[in-house]
């Protein structure tokens, strides 16, 4: 006997519909959709919260009782070219970085089938392809993953979490029944990066079937004027992606002029230390296959879902693996300049806050950690090290004290501040943003680490390259007053603050995949190691996800 009920749909993000007893499964699974039968099964739904104990975003029982009520309670899915509108819609999403099968794709497929076949749904059929619907547009617009549990920000004080419009998502979605693929493309961001980066992971996905990228063995590390047998096989892999290795012998062992060139191009692309040599790093990036590269794309994917909704008018954005920082004017990038960002034993720390004020010409009281660990050893080596850095040492009221006068090995509570000039820590400004971490964003005088492919050297804090070009936008947007009175006051050389009447919004994120001027993919290190934990529960094995219905057992 044909079982009339499309059970489970295993797949779904979200926990689905406990009947109550008013209803036996036997019977919800025989009944049609009527508007009778939809709305006694959604009055007795138990609710459900907006993220399931594995983070995954998920459609409530009231949102799902609210599209329905919007059409009367009457059943949606009783047509067979609405349902292949829909299976289009999902097998798009793979595009996303979303699996289709995520999103009941086969199951879908069947219902078609039976509908084509002269069948009719049951209502549970009817309830949980809208849910199936409901949920992709939520994940293909706020993410799948809630990123409050994965990679959360520390907000400032009055900055709160933006909240989902949940209720536009569902008129979205109600009005988007006769065109659903124009629906998904609608729930999609508006955003440059994320089109682009979504491009760019629909053209290396199409492409997976004719990549071959040859593994290049290990072994010792490459340099100029070397010959290794290994030297044939990263002359193909480069090759493989397109890289000129020159006109050499294929099979030569010679790491030559042409194929240092090659790797050294590799290294810009995938933001490694370009200098030609291959050693583990780089042969880490070369032998990650086409696959582990479109899973990086996908995670970033995600990661642009959740930043869409951090998006303003004006404001400063960090990206922390990529050690950049962009100032956006009216949504549109006008300035982007690199960092040098906090190092995986101290981390730059993910937030948003509002720069407040400047501080011109700064002084550095150098933090606990720094004093502990990086500065004592170097005192205690040569005590001169504070002349020679214009430091002086303060006790814990702000006094001065005689540094031949202090046990280094037993020094106490004491401060040390470092003299505004042109030695500082933190150069000519220091942006100000409140938060609990101590760290803000600054100008240096360590201006060649800049030219470094990977810039994680700070202790938490982000120096920025040509900061007084991020000061004059700043003032610009934030102030009444003009970028010329503040150059002023920082060639004075005196220190003093300079508050902003405007607050400009800051948001400090991470993600490890852009897209460069041609369109192609660009990697960043994983710093901190963050990328696998998001994969995973992307990827997580579907039975975390199934909908707990009565009527997959129905008719066992």
């Amino acid at each position: 006997m044909e079982n009339n009920s499309l059970s489970p749909y295993r797949y779904i993000c979200l926990p689905l519909v406990w009947l109550a007893l008013s209803l036996t499964k036997a019977a919800l699974a025989a009944a049609g959709p009527t508007p009778d039968a939809i709305r006694a099964a959604l009055e007795t739904t138990q609710p459900v919260a907006h993220t399931s104990e594995q983070g995954r975003r998920v459609i409530t029982r009231d949102e799902l009782a609210w599209f329905y009520a919007a059409r009367g309670h009457a059943p949606i899915w009783s047509e067979q070219p609405r349902l292949d509108r829909l299976q289009e819609a999902i097998l798009e999403l793979a595009d996303d970085g979303l699996d289709p099968a995520a999103y009941a794709l086969d199951e879908i497929r069947a219902l078609g089938m039976r509908l084509a076949g002269g069948g009719t749904l049951a209502v549970c059929d009817e309830l949980a392809t809208s849910q199936v619907y409901l949920t992709a547009l939520l994940h293909l617009s706020q993410g799948a993953l809630d990123p409050a549990v994965f990679e959360p920000l520390w907000r400032s004080n009055g900055r709160p979490a933006p909240l989902i419009d949940r209720e536009r998502l569902l008129m979205l979605a109600a009005d988007s029944l006769d065109d659903i693929v124009a629906g998904f493309e609608a729930a999609r961001p508006n955003v440059l990066h994320y089109r682009a980066l979504r491009q760019a992971h629909a053209t290396l996905r199409s492409s997976l079937a004719d990549v071959h990228w040859p593994e290049v063995p290990p072994g010792a590390t490459l340099r100029e004027g070397m010959r290794s047998p290994r030297v044939p096989a990263l002359r193909e892999r480069l090759q493989a992606e397109g890289y000129d290795t020159g006109t050499g012998e294929p099979d030569s062992q010679a790491y030559d002029t042409a194929l240092i060139a090659a790797v050294t191009a590799f290294q810009q692309a995938n933001r490694l230390a370009a200098d030609g040599v291959v050693g583990p790093a780089t042969l880490a990036v070369l032998n990650l296959p086409p696959g582990a590269r479109l899973d990086r794309l996908s995670v970033n994917l995600e990661r642009m879902r959740w930043l869409a909704a951090e998006h303003r008018s004006n404001y400063v954005l960090v990206n922390i693996a990529g050690a950049r920082v962009s100032y956006f004017r009216h949504g549109e990038a006008i300035w982007d300049m690199r960092t040098q960002v906090g190092r995986a034993t101290r981390r730059t720390p993910l937030l948003a806050s509002d720069i407040t004020h400047l501080t011109l010409n700064p002084t550095w009281t150098v933090p606990p950690t720094i004093l502990r660990n990086d500065k004592l050893p170097e005192i205690r080596q040569d005590i001169d090290y504070l002349a020679r850095n214009n430091m002086r040492v303060l006790d814990a009221g702000g006094r001065p004290l005689d540094p031949y006068s202090i046990d280094w090995e037993r020094p106490g509570n004491i401060l040390l501040r470092q003299d505004a000039g042109p030695s500082n820590a933190l150069g000519q400004v220091a942006i100000r943003f409140p938060n609990p971490f101590h760290v803000y964003l600054h100008d240096t005088p360590s201006q060649r680490l800049f030219d470094r492919d990977q810039r994680a050297f700070s202790s938490g804090c982000v120096r920025v390259e040509r900061a007084l070009e991020l000061v004059d936008l700043l003032v610009e947007d934030g102030s009444d007053a003009s970028p010329e009175l503040v150059a002023e006051r920082i060639a004075s050389g005196r220190t003093s603050n300079f508050n902003l009447d405007r607050p400009i919004p800051i948001v400090m994120a991470y993600w490890t995949a852009d897209v460069g001027e041609d369109g192609s993919p660009v990697f960043y290190p994983d710093i901190y190691r963050h990328d696998d934990r998001i994969l995973a529960a992307l990827r997580a094995p579907a039975k975390a996800y199934a909908i707990m219905s009565p009527c997959a057992s129905a008719h066992s």
